[in-house]
């Protein structure tokens, strides 16, 4: 059954005008209320929004992000457009203060939007909707020029304004309390490490305070590069969505990495491709540390991670060294002695029956 709530909020959306033609294809409305970020590295360029929320599969419509364009995030009763036509606009080089100005003049139904908006300069712009259920509000990161600004919408209540500012913007609604994006901006501006990091101390210090006042489901974050390859498939760093979970953070946090881990796996297997064996083994081997130093990562991609490493040391005569790892794969699955003979008929390993006939003799005895 439907909470009260949600029933007199909709029937809020309903009494409003009908969204305006460019909205009219994609269904709005969904009462998603979220605490978000959207970033950009100032060293890096890379861009990102994360997003957690009491809403089966948050990621699905909130987040969005391109590669040398921007990051957009789409909240409380959520219009998905946003960030599609959001992006058009960024793409075009509209800065991010006035795509956003666009959009909401195009939206009769503003006043229950939240929106933020970040470009591949780093221009950021929030709006929350004055009609946005309680607590909500948002923040922007400081400009060089150390003054934040605001832009009036034409039509709009008078209560809301495009929050104009630089680097970041953090953003909630139906928050437990007001603490939430204060904190937000707070632990983002003195966390350390890579965006990813940064970004992630953002979403636990709003649940710290207190976060959703429904409690927690779902979490997700997308990075994109700074530049595009016009290869979208390789210019995300992450893109991860946690759907239902009692504790989403924890999840999005163990699977950040295990996608730094397979991020290394895949240059490994990129310069496996290009005939480059250090290069190879350089990767692999990065990857099971990381792999290995975190908690909860199941002990199967564990084991692959350990396989691939030993394979990139025999490539490079360094038996010796990938004998016993190759013994710890084996004890714990079999399929991988299976894997060793086919990777010898297709020259992935080398095709030597002495080497081979070693590395089969690590398997456990029967």
């Amino acid at each position: 059954m439907r909470p009260i709530w949600y029933f007199s909020a909709f029937a809020l959306l309903v009494s409003l005008a009908a969204p305006a033609p460019e909205f009219a294809a994609v269904r709005s409305g969904s009462p998603v209320h979220t605490f978000s970020i959207v970033a950009r590295d100032a060293q890096t360029g890379e861009m990102g929004v994360a997003v957690q929320s009491h809403w089966f599969c948050v990621g699905c419509i909130v987040t969005w992000a391109e590669a040398g364009v921007g990051a957009i995030a789409t909240q409380s009763f959520v219009e998905p457009a946003y960030g599609r036509d959001g992006l058009d606009l960024l793409r075009k080089g509209v800065p991010a203060p006035q795509a956003l100005a666009q959009l909401l003049k195009a939206d009769k139904a503003r006043n229950v939007r939240q929106v933020a908006v970040i470009d591949n300069q780093g221009r950021a712009a929030a709006w929350t909707g004055a009609k946005d259920i309680a607590a909500a509000g948002d923040v922007v990161g400081l400009p060089a020029n150390g003054r934040i600004s605001e832009q009036k919408i034409d039509g709009a209540s008078a209560a809301g304004a495009i929050h104009i500012g630089e680097h970041f913007s953090v953003q909630a609604n139906m928050m437990l309390n007001d603490k939430v994006w204060p904190a937000m901006a707070k632990a983002f501006g003195e966390a350390k490490g890579e965006l990813v990091d940064r970004m992630l101390a953002a979403l636990d210090a709003a649940q710290a305070v207190g976060g959703d006042a429904r409690g927690r489901q779902s979490a997700a974050l997308i990075i994109v590069k700074a530049r595009s390859s016009g290869k979208p498939w390789q210019d995300r760093v992450f893109d991860l969505r946690v759907d239902d979970a009692d504790y989403p953070l924890r999840e999005l946090r163990r699977l950040v990495a295990l996608q730094r881990a397979y991020n290394h796996m895949n240059a490994g297997d990129l310069a496996t491709e290009h005939g480059d064996r250090e290069g190879a083994l350089r990767e692999y081997g990065t990857a099971e540390q990381i792999a290995a130093g975190t908690p909860g990562i199941l002990p199967s991609r564990l084991n692959e991670m350990r396989y691939w490493h030993a394979v990139a040391l025999t490539n490079m005569n360094r038996i010796e060294e990938a004998l016993p790892i190759f013994r710890q794969v084996f004890s714990a699955d079999k399929n991988w002695l299976l894997m060793t003979e086919r990777l010898s008929k297709v020259g992935q390993i080398p095709e030597d029956p002495k080497v081979i006939a070693r590395i089969l003799a690590q398997a456990p005895k029967k």
